[in-house]
């Protein structure tokens, strides 16, 4: 098939291309940006796309098959290429583009300067406002036992903002305060101004200005112990120790001058593990993990580039080392370096680790590397073989005539006839996107054929709005489970890409349902099926009979994942409505606020109990007097 057909029918024209350097785009049919890259020469750059199909990757040559067009944009200079493409690549988060996967599994310490007095704190949440991170620590014990060493030489607060407010109103110590655990405004023995200055010092410290510290300590202990003060000397030998045992911990591994990031990178044909070790001062402050799963056959340089610009790309000045240490060049060293050096303001070189101790160190950050990606392939390799089986079989099976990339599945769910609502799951190329989950209430349905209808329509409707209208999404909400920020305007709105395949839970009559929907919304070009329950068969729209996929074919276990996640979407939904409605009830009895509103709920256990309960039931709640239960338990007996 591939030799048959040479190359992709939207390729440009000879000469079309420019030879300027720019960002270029393959978008699908309906508009969706598959891939975003720049090119120092664009022609020469989009010529390896268009060679015959036969001689691309498997990978690259399933992104130009699924594309249908490609734009450019030519910019002045190589670094505004780099800053278009970091732009875009945010913006319309192309499938085929590397994707990365953040090791959210370390604690970091967080200093919380966005507060009036700042206090450190071990977190995994990297979205504190206003927060400086060091990190990511090993192990949970060793950020505590660093915290505890340091809080003796730069005494911030570490209490709750509960425990802080508390003490500031009513001028009593927090009890971490009170027993020397907490130096913040709220111990009564500092101002706001002088804590902020300490917490500079902490900072400052973390950051890498250990010697400094450790010299100011040592001469005004020599200082006191001179003038015979030895309680004052005593403490600032204590300080002293206290220091050296956080150092003790972060071996000195290069010139204490030196301020750098190393990458340490092991890959293979689909995924790269990538270790970030923080170098400032000399030490490793921080160790950062990721993996990046590669969907184009990249080579080792440009997966450099790409590794730096998404660890860069959002980094503030003081984020940014002078010196980079990777272990291959990339192919625009220099153009990252200019564009690195606008994000510090200072220069900042971009260097191979080649010799003596910064060699050495790349060797363990690559050896850590290497097993983070032996783990990594233990974990999904079987996963990625079976996803890609499961859409080949299941083109297969269907007579659709590509792999389905984006799959839509809708189910319908419902208490008694009442709360009818439906959900939306999608999965793209085999995996779940929680982000893009919608939820649908359906005011008034005749049956759950009718509310599927519905429900497609509403969908459908947005596969044909123009651009430019409010993205604004009436009716539907974002799976609350996903880690995504919720997220209500885009400029594209990801509910307007069209799938290659509608999953309905259900058999022939919900199949049916979901076919008129899609003539009467003049996209019958939209793949169709649903899964039954009962034998697990999957039914086609016209088609008298099933089709019958084996047990033990990764088709049908795809199938089933989308069915009992659109499902457990769905109940997840409906669950949430109910809770709402009976609050509101409950909200419309006089005297009962919302803190005992849910003191019942939670008493009760659940609705149906709390609706069972007698007065004197109720009137056992603290809170709760006779008068109240009364009104209570008529309100909803009679509603």
């Amino acid at each position: 098939m591939a030799r048959s057909t040479p190359t992709v029918a939207y390729k440009p024209k000879p000469g079309e291309i420019p030879t300027n350097p720019g960002v270029y785009r393959f978008r699908d049919r309906d508009g969706r940006v598959l891939y975003v890259g720049k090119a120092k020469n664009l022609r020469a750059r989009l010529s390896n796309y268009f060679a015959p199909l036969h001689t691309l990757h498997e990978r690259t040559r399933r992104m130009v098959t699924t594309a249908a067009s490609v734009e450019w944009t030519v910019v002045p200079s190589d670094v505004d290429s780099l800053q278009l493409e970091y732009m875009w690549i945010k913006e319309f988060d192309p499938p085929f583009n590397v994707r990365y996967r953040d090791d959210k599994s370390y604690p970091y310490m967080a200093i919380t300067l966005g507060d009036e007095a700042p206090r450190v704190i071990v977190t995994r949440n990297r979205r504190i406002a206003g927060a400086k991170y060091f990190g990511p620590y090993p192990k949970v014990w060793a950020v505590h036992d660093t915290i505890d060493q340091l809080i003796k030489v730069f005494p911030i607060r570490t209490c709750s903002d509960a425990s802080y407010k508390k003490a500031m109103a009513s001028g009593r110590p927090c009890f971490p305060g009170q027993i020397g655990r907490c130096g913040g405004p709220c111990s009564m023995k500092v101002t706001i101004e002088e804590h902020r200055a300490i917490v500079d010092d902490f900072v400052a410290f973390m950051a890498g200005g250990d010697q400094r510290f450790t010299k100011q300590l040592t001469a005004r202990m020599r200082e006191a112990s001179a003038a015979m003060d030895y309680e004052a000397a005593a403490i600032y030998r204590d300080r002293l120790q206290s220091i050296d045992a956080v150092l003790k911990r972060s071996a000195l591994v290069l010139a204490e001058d030196t301020d750098a990031d190393l990458f340490g990178i092991a890959e293979d044909e689909l995924a790269a593990a990538v270790q970030h070790f923080v170098i400032r001062g000399g030490r490793v402050r921080g160790v950062r993990a990721s993996t990046v799963e590669k969907e184009l056959d990249i080579s080792g340089g440009e997966l450099v580039d790409q590794i730096l610009q998404r660890a860069y790309g959002d980094a503030s000045a003081a984020d940014v080392p002078k010196q980079v240490l990777v272990p291959s060049m990339p192919d625009d060293a220099e153009e990252l370096e200019a564009w690195l050096q606008e994000r510090r303001g200072k220069s900042v070189t971009i260097q191979v680790a080649q010799r003596g101790r910064k060699a050495e160190l790349m060797k363990t950050a690559t050896l850590n590397a290497q097993q983070a990606l032996m783990l990594h392939k233990t974990r999904r390799t079987s996963d990625y073989v079976a996803r890609t089986q499961a859409l080949t079989d299941l083109q297969e099976a269907l007579g659709l005539s590509e792999a389905p990339l984006r799959i839509e599945c809708f189910d319908v769910s419902h208490l008694g006839g009442t709360n009818v609502v439906a959900s939306m799951v999608v999965f793209e190329d085999g995996l779940p996107r929680k982000d893009q989950y919608r939820s649908f209430g359906v005011a008034e349905t005749t049956d759950d054929t009718d509310s599927l209808h519905q429900v497609l329509m509403r969908r459908l409707a947005y596969l044909d709005r123009p651009e430019e209208e409010d993205d604004l999404i009436p009716d539907a909400v974002q799976d609350p489970t996903a880690d995504a920020t919720v997220v209500t305007t885009r400029k594209k709105p990801r509910f307007a890409y069209r799938p290659q395949l509608l999953v309905v839970d259900g058999g022939k009559p919900q199949v049916e349902a979901a076919a008129r929907a899609l003539r009467d919304a003049g996209h019958e070009e939209i793949a169709l099926c649903g899964i039954a329950k009962r034998l697990e068969e999957v039914w086609m729209p016209g088609e008298d009979f099933p089709v019958i996929l084996p047990r033990t074919s990764e088709a049908l276990y795809l199938l089933q994942r989308l069915r009992d996640e659109a499902h457990r979407f769905a109940i997840t939904h409906q669950r949430k409505r109910r809770r709402r409605d009976i609050q509101s009830v409950l909200a419309e009895v006089p005297g009962l606020g919302e803190n005992r509103i849910r003191a019942l709920l939670r008493h009760f256990g659940s609705v149906t109990a709390l609706k069972k309960a007698t007065p004197d039931e109720i009137a056992e709640l603290p809170g709760v007097g006779p008068k109240l239960a009364a009104a209570v338990h008529a309100h909803l007996t009679t509603g």
